[in-house]
């Protein structure tokens, strides 16, 4: 044996520097990597403390000629070798295969470790003069008792093999194993880690995987990763299902949502009809899987403002009891509401000339219009011949030039109104306007306004002025005007502003018209 603790010590004194020394370049190599998991030098680093601890034992039992110094050579020089080769692995699969743009699972990397390992092993053993042969002998038969206990551990690797082999799943992907949803984030040779939206990560074995059915979320071939969402709503008989559809699927595409895929477009659909009303299901395409029940909220909130506006409640229960105090209740609110409506109009100098009598008939003739966030009021150019009025939350209004983007002209609050145009002359929407927070409006529409014009005539001219003066205001931000320019630019305005009323609600214009028009 002493010629072996002539090598085994020539080994170690030769290999231990250059191992060392590989086991800095890999270590730096990956530091400089991008992306790169650092948690990978911990094995070869050990593996090289556990050798360099070994070197000095080997040596002192070198020199008290103990009989177990030629085992413990053998065992240093053993953990040097799996060091290397654990440093060599590290550099293949996490340094030079990502440099070019090739990034393999974990378990390719841990094969290869462990097939090089063995080898290695045995050519150490083999040259040490161990008899090679006969423990692969007494290991075949060990195989096998130890393969039929551990079947279900092999097939799980096995199963990890194949999962890495045939892509079926990938780190990133979203499944569903049972009744658990999540996003694969680890495969092993044992399991596959899945992460779930509750902050869970289930552990599943690969054997289940490969042996039972596994549902990929969001995937198609050749399209990009989103998923089919299902929000569901219920609707009485007295609304028919083309008012209900319209309205939702206007309230879903008229802008964008967040989360949401344009193509296939979210659309409303009637999905069943029940005793009492019409199940609806409102569905849309999930671009980012973890974002589904948020997601599934703001379409909900688009949904319940989009019927609102239209006047569809949600279904009740066909049995209502109708106490006293709640009748009473439900009268106070009613009054409480139209007193709201009723300042609502009283607020905007648009109606200063009108009589109380007049602003009270605008207040029982406004409907309820709320938005969410993100959602279009009205798109500049569009046409509607309504009035709105702002009581709470907040809207941008934005202008468009020449096909340009739009730049933000104004900030509605409560007590602001827009779409007075459209009411009183029938133009086209000179702005868009965007809900900014959830926003309670008031819609006023023309034919309302035109039965209190009819009856008083003279509140067209008043009413050109106010116009006049806010058309002005809108396009000084294009623009400065100097005083006497902004004064003939409101004269030309009003008189402009009360010919387009007196047609629009074709009334007959004045004496005093025609000699105003003549003066400018």
């Amino acid at each position: 044996m002493g010629f072996l603790s002539d090598t085994l010590a020539e080994g170690l004194t030769d290999g231990t520097g250059w191992v060392l020394l590989l086991l800095v370049v890999v270590s730096l190599a990956v530091r400089l990597t991008p992306g790169s998991d650092r948690s990978l030098l911990r094995a070869p680093w050990l593996l090289m403390a556990l050798h360099l601890l070994l070197v000095p034992a080997a040596g002192l039992l070198a020199l008290l000629q103990a009989a177990t110094r030629d085992e413990v050579h053998l065992a240093a020089l053993a953990l040097a070798l799996l060091s290397a080769i654990n440093a060599s692995t590290v550099l293949v699969f996490g340094v030079a295969l990502p440099w070019v743009g090739l990034r393999l699972s974990r378990i390719f990397q841990d094969v290869a470790t462990a097939v090089a390992s063995v080898i290695a092993i045995f050519s150490l053993l083999s040259r040490a003069g161990f008899n090679v042969s006969g423990i692969v002998a007494t290991s075949a038969v060990l195989t096998a008792v130890i393969g039929f206990s551990l079947k279900d551990t092999l097939g799980n690797v096995i199963g990890g093999l194949a999962l890495h082999t045939d892509k079926s799943i990938s780190i990133g992907d979203w499944i569903k194993v049972g009744d658990v949803a999540g996003r694969v984030v680890e495969i092993r040779w044992r399991y596959t880690a899945v992460e779930t939206r509750n902050w869970e990560t289930l552990i599943v074995p690969n054997g289940v995987i490969t042996g039972e059915k596994v549902l990929v979320l969001g995937r198609r071939r050749g399209k990009p990763q989103q998923w089919r969402r299902w929000v569901w709503f219920n609707v009485d008989y007295r609304f028919s299902p083309e008012l209900v559809i319209a309205a939702v699927d206007q309230a879903l595409n008229d802008a964008p949502i967040e989360n949401v895929a344009a193509d296939p477009v979210p659309h409303c659909v009637l999905m069943d009809l029940h005793e009492s009303f019409g199940r609806y299901a409102a569905r849309y395409w999930l671009t980012d899987l973890f974002r589904d029940d948020p997601t599934d909220s703001v379409v909900r909130r688009r949904i319940y403002f989009a019927l609102e506006r239209a006047g569809i409640p949600l279904s009740m229960a066909r049995q209502e009891l109708f106490l006293h105090d709640e009748e009473k209740r439900r009268r106070q609110l009613e009054a409480d509401e139209q007193a709201r409506r009723y300042r609502a109009v009283s607020r905007i100098d648009l109606f200063r000339p009108l009589e109380e009598e007049d602003r009270r008939f605008l207040a029982e003739r406004l409907h309820y219009a709320p938005f969410a966030p993100n959602e279009v009021l009205t798109h500049q150019g569009a046409a509607g011949h309504w009035l709105y009025l702002v009581v709470d939350g907040e809207a941008s209004a934005r202008v468009a030039a020449d096909g340009s983007l739009e730049k933000e002209v104004a900030r509605l609050h409560p007590g602001d109104f827009f779409g007075e145009m459209a009411l009183l002359t029938g133009a086209p929407r000179t702005a868009t306007v965007v809900a900014v927070t959830p926003v309670e409006a008031y819609r006023l529409d023309a034919e309302a306004f035109r039965e209190i014009i009819h009856r008083r005539p003279s509140i067209a001219e008043p009413v050109a002025e106010i116009l006049a003066r806010r058309r002005l205001e809108l396009d000084a931000v294009r623009g400065d005007l100097d005083q006497e320019a902004h004064r003939r630019r409101l004269a030309a305005a009003k008189v402009d502003l009360l010919g387009k009323i007196r047609d629009f609600f074709k009334l007959s214009a004045s004496p005093e018209d025609g000699l105003r028009r003549a003066a400018h």
